[in-house]
């Protein structure tokens, strides 16, 4: 069996192509009919924009997302039977991490079927890289509960594990609702913790600091609707 399972990375917002997407994922795409999606409208759009040669309409796409049904997964890559390549494309960044993927990449695996990861941006890693906290350990914990007093509960207990295992504690949020993360952040960590906020990454528009959360109460930034990764680090 030659075909293989590829993740292939996209962009993490309206940044042309060409400036964070290497030429060979071009070759992969044009070698690739099938693609397991987390939204075909965007797919479609994006493989465009990447510079697909193949006709969208001759591509047949699987939706990955909250509404697919885990009894489906296993038909998705029943390509793989007939030697045809497949693709997995989420909506930015890279599959499997922070985004859809994970459970079709463990069926491959199941199935003995070849999976490889291509390189493009990831905003967890690349936050990590520009933020000058512990690269060595950190956590992605995604989410945080909605709720205020759950939210600033779940903040105290990052905080918290940070310094008891010297480790970054990363989260996002929705982007309407950043300006009101980054309040119950500085509200509830300690004057020193740093924060680092790392908004908008790959695009021209691109912020990324840290401060301490007491440099952070002097002045913040417009977050609103802007996609950002929080990371905390307690000494």
């Amino acid at each position: 069996m030659d075909a293989k399972v590829y993740l292939i990375p996209t962009t993490l917002g309206d940044s042309p192509v060409e400036n964070v997407i290497p030429k060979h994922i071009v070759d992969i795409i044009n070698s690739t009919k099938h693609y397991i999606v987390e939204n075909i409208k965007t797919a479609r759009r994006y493989l465009i924009k990447a510079g697909i040669k193949t006709k969208i309409d001759d591509l047949r796409f699987y939706e990955l997302n909250k509404h697919s049904s885990p009894e489906e997964y296993d038909s998705y890559l029943s390509a793989i039977k007939e030697n045809q390549n497949i693709g997995i494309i989420s909506e930015a960044g890279t599959p499997g991490v922070a985004d859809p993927g994970a459970d079709i990449v463990a069926i491959a695996h199941r199935n003995n079927i070849p999976v490889v990861p291509l390189v493009g941006p990831s905003s967890v890693l690349l936050s990590v890289m520009a933020s000058g906290l512990n690269g060595q350990s950190f956590a992605f914990v995604g989410y945080l509960p909605i709720k205020k007093h759950d939210r600033t509960k779940r903040i105290k207990e990052l905080e918290r594990r940070s310094q008891a295992e010297n480790q970054t504690q990363l989260f996002i949020e929705a982007p309407y609702r950043n300006q009101h993360m980054l309040e119950d952040i500085l509200s509830t960590c300690s004057p020193e913790t740093r924060i680092c906020i790392a908004a908008d990454i790959t695009l021209e528009s691109e912020f990324i600091k840290t401060k301490t959360a007491k440099e952070w109460k002097k002045g913040v930034p417009n977050l609103h609707k802007r996609p950002t990764i929080f990371l905390i680090h307690k000494y």
